[in-house]
């Protein structure tokens, strides 16, 4: 009996090592498996989670199912004036080129896409009221969101939050403060709005979109607000849109107060903006391809949006 019973205690024994062994086997070559199909290559450092895009790098991973862009990243580029203090952001979706002194941003950049604006516009696209305004501790002068209260001023997007529903982290980036202006309510929800919506649509027949928003400041006797009497209030703004596949543009100039007349009427050129601001916009084009689009406006090369009021 006793034989027997060691001998059976044996085979048991025997058994377990095997099973024991058969599994490890099997995670190790798990595990191999995972890593070689989770492996990035060596010369790409993006994040798979939540992908980070600049203006100066448009490499982008696309793990997520998210937007990939394909342009030229150099067209967000811009040249700005040595009387402006300056210091350029890069976000997820935007680069905004912001000035500590006046506390607010020179100018916006960012890339608008038929892709993206199916995203923005799809059922399970992210929701504005979901977001708060917040102040960037990483730039220098950015406001906090309630500096603006009680200015008799909207805290107004240069890029607007409709253009960055497609991301959560384009969402959270476009409220922050770096990306706001002192901005008339009646113009801010009027006709500056309603030409936000007709760029958005107009993404979707040209693909692609490259747009440059920002204020326009005297550079003499800047009328100031917020709590600190430090926020400067702009006198306009301005938007410039270039559509790269047609290598055609618009601009629009619109001053800070309600616009009588519909948003069409504000169409101008980019070189106007450009006397206007002193900003160099599409400066990486060549000197031919960029003279011809920024001399050039005519408002019926772009379908017309007329909302319900």
């Amino acid at each position: 009996m006793i034989g027997n019973n060691s001998t059976h205690d044996t085979h048991i024994a025997m058994k377990r090592y095997i099973y024991l062994a058969a599994t490890l086997l099997a995670a190790i070559a798990t595990m191999a498996s995972c890593d070689s199909g989770n492996k990035q290559p060596a010369n790409d450092t993006q994040n798979t989670t939540d992908t980070f895009y600049s203006a100066g790098n448009n490499k982008r991973t696309n793990n997520t199912g998210e937007y990939q862009s394909t342009g030229e990243a150099a067209l967000l580029d811009v040249a700005l004036p040595a009387h402006l203090d300056n210091a350029t952001v890069r976000y997820k979706a935007i680069t905004v080129y912001y000035n500590k002194r006046l506390r607010i941003p020179n100018c916006v950049a960012y890339e608008l896409t038929n892709t993206q604006v199916a995203m923005a516009d799809a059922p399970d696209a992210e929701k504005r009221n979901n977001y708060n305004f917040n102040r960037d501790n990483k730039v220098a002068g950015c406001p906090d969101w309630w500096e603006y209260k009680d200015t008799g001023y909207d805290r107004g997007h240069m890029a607007p939050a409709m253009d960055m529903r497609w991301n959560r982290t384009a969402m959270e980036q476009c409220f922050l403060m770096t990306n706001i202006c002192p901005q008339n309510h009646d113009l801010n929800d009027g006709e500056w709005r309603h030409m936000e919506e007709a760029i958005h649509t107009w993404a979707r027949s040209a693909g692609r979109l490259v747009i440059f928003t920002g204020p326009i400041v005297g550079q003499n006797d800047t009328k100031r607000t917020g709590k600190h009497h430090d926020i400067a209030v702009p006198q306009a703004f301005y938007k410039v849109v270039y559509a790269p596949k047609h290598d055609k543009a618009i601009a629009f100039i619109f001053d800070n107060k309600k616009a009588p007349n519909s948003w069409t009427n504000y169409a101008t050129t980019i070189h106007e903006v450009e006397r206007r601001t002193g900003i160099n916009f599409l400066a990486s084009l060549p000197d031919d391809v960029e003279t011809a689009v920024e001399t050039k406006q005519n408002i019926k090369n772009w379908p017309a949006y007329y909302p319900r009021r």
